[in-house]
């Protein structure tokens, strides 16, 4: 059985600016199952752009609590919900989308309300049933597994690499985190490895632009993300049969192009590489 995943936003950072990508979010299709992981800005087009309704996901997970991988998640959900979604829908991530999500029926209330009313939906917040996310196995049936690994981005804590699992296919995904040579063993073998990267010349070009933020927002960078040059050594100690560049930093600089970031991860990597774009699609 194919299993699939369609990166649909590969912009790292919350901003969008014309000629950037997307912020965060990621389809992916195995064992019969539809799974969003994370809901940056754009998700909800993105899912509809890979020919999937809103009404047929079954799963999602977020990986940490930086804007771009959840700020859409409520409108997602809400869209899902008037799109005829009338069924439980678990969500699964970091125990801080608990406050957001009751701050956003209560943002939405006369529109849920009204709705309910006027139009005979179902009850809104009882639909979505959310789970801490915590290391090890988060899901399993139907023939998928899923495992999380906290990985390293601070200062967040709660912020998790996942891993698929389905009839002798797998997809690993590293999320938001520093270099770490665990993430080899977590990824080992796995068909498809989608890993977070930065080039560090970009990093210090994008800084030079930035209007609201000081020497903090490049301590964060650096210390919190993976270069592309070590995200080729994980691709290559793991094993694995593709590997796939996301949330990358730059993004949408015209001075940072594909052979920049091909270089660097060719110094250890030598195997399938894909520099991400919105609505690529992988499959295993």
């Amino acid at each position: 059985m194919t299993a699939k995943i369609t990166m649909m936003g590969v912009k790292g950072g919350p901003a969008i600016r014309p000629g950037s990508h997307m912020p965060t979010s990621n389809l992916v299709q195995m064992g019969g199952r539809t799974i969003l992981v994370d809901a940056g800005l754009g998700a909800t087009r993105g899912l509809c752009d890979a020919g999937v309704a809103l009404t047929e996901i079954d799963l999602v997970l977020i990986t940490h609590l930086h804007s771009d991988h959840y700020l859409e998640l409520g409108p997602l959900l809400h869209t899902a919900w008037v799109a005829g979604l009338n069924r439980p829908l678990p969500i699964i991530g970091p125990a801080g989308l608990f406050p957001y999500w009751e701050g956003f029926l209560h943002a939405m209330a006369f529109d849920v309300t009204l709705r309910m009313e006027d139009e005979g939906r179902v009850p809104l917040g009882p639909l979505f049933q959310l789970t801490p996310i915590a290391e090890g196995l988060v899901h399993d049936g139907g023939g998928l597994s899923i495992h999380a690994m906290r990985n390293v981005h601070p200062p967040i804590k709660d912020s998790f690499a996942l891993r698929f699992d389905s009839a002798g296919k797998s997809i690993a995904v590293s999320g938001d985190t520093a270099y770490m040579p665990e993430m080899a063993e977590f990824a080992a073998g796995a068909d498809i490895l989608v890993h977070e990267a930065m080039l560090l010349d970009g990093v210090e070009a994008l800084l030079a632009r930035m209007t609201n933020g000081d020497d903090r927002l490049r301590t964060h960078i650096l210390r919190s993300h993976t270069s592309a040059e070590d995200v080729g050594r994980i691709a290559a100690d793991a094993g694995v049969g593709q590997l796939a560049l996301t949330h990358m930093v730059p993004d949408g600089d015209p001075d940072f192009t594909e052979a920049h970031w091909s270089a660097e991860v060719r110094k250890h990597w030598t195997g399938p590489l894909h520099i991400g774009r919105d609505g690529m699609v992988l499959t295993a």
